[in-house]
């Protein structure tokens, strides 16, 4: 399949990427902002699949231009493309459910969350405005070396030790993306891995001492989500069902 696929150099994108060509697929990769018109619609042309990964995170990046206009742009001038895959996030999931995620409830995060997660909720809707599209809705991210899960212990030590984060390894985003492709399947999918990690194994995980500070007000289910969509539709099972088992298999 021809794939043409942005964020090719990001900590996802430049994982995923080689995978994808592992699969058999000829991807185009587009590393650049997506601010050019013509580069645009030229990247996306004779393309079975477009892949959107590129996505601003940081603080210091304009969220609103990257993750919502960047992202319409793209959709609208992959209108003629089959298949077109939106990477989100199930941050954008509301806190309060008091059960994991599904894909059936709203993409309303509380301001609480961030730019990053109000955007890409936004993100998401451009794209579903523009046209048919698969949205999968990633869990915290992690392996291949990705400094991600050594990160996380600076912000989880403020966590309560039983405070769970839901991962979903670089090589379980790849598996899911490619079922999506074999699949032609459309919908909205999340992607996470069986076990979500406690703060106190987030620590012991990277050989840290795990921190005995308690934040009193915490939703115990947020951003943790149900994977039976993913399961059920495409046949998903994660190879690293938990963290502990990519460090048994030395990809941490």
């Amino acid at each position: 399949m021809k794939i043409a696929m942005t964020g090719s150099t990001g900590r996802v994108g430049s994982r995923l990427l080689p995978r994808l060509r592992e699969q058999g697929h000829d991807v185009r990769a587009f590393a650049d902002r997506l601010a050019n018109a013509q580069a645009v619609e030229e990247f996306v042309t004779d393309v079975d699949a477009v892949v959107h990964v590129a996505a601003a995170l940081r603080t210091s990046t304009n969220h609103e231009e990257v993750n919502v206009h960047n992202t319409r742009a793209l959709a609208e001038a992959s209108a003629k493309v089959p298949l077109f895959v939106h990477i989100s996030t199930t941050l954008v999931y509301p806190g309060g459910l008091g059960r994991p995620a599904t894909e059936d409830d709203p993409a309303d995060p509380g301001r609480e969350f961030g730019e990053y997660a109000r955007t890409k909720a936004l993100g998401e809707q451009a794209v579903l405005d523009t046209r048919e599209a698969t949205i999968l809705r990633l869990s915290f991210v992690y392996g291949d070396g990705d400094p991600h899960l050594e990160e996380a212990v600076q912000w989880t030590s403020k966590w309560p030790g039983h405070q769970r984060l839901h991962l979903v390894h670089h090589a379980d985003v790849a598996q899911a993306i490619g079922k999506v492709l074999d699949a032609g399947a459309t919908g909205i999918f999340n992607v996470a891995d069986d076990s979500p990690a406690t703060a106190v194994e987030l620590h012991l995980l990277n050989g840290a001492t795990p921190s005995s500070a308690v934040q009193q007000d915490f939703d115990p289910w947020h951003a943790i989500a149900s994977t039976n969509r993913a399961q059920r539709d495409l046949g998903f099972r994660p190879r690293y069902p938990s963290a502990w088992a990519a460090a048994t298999a030395g990809v941490l």
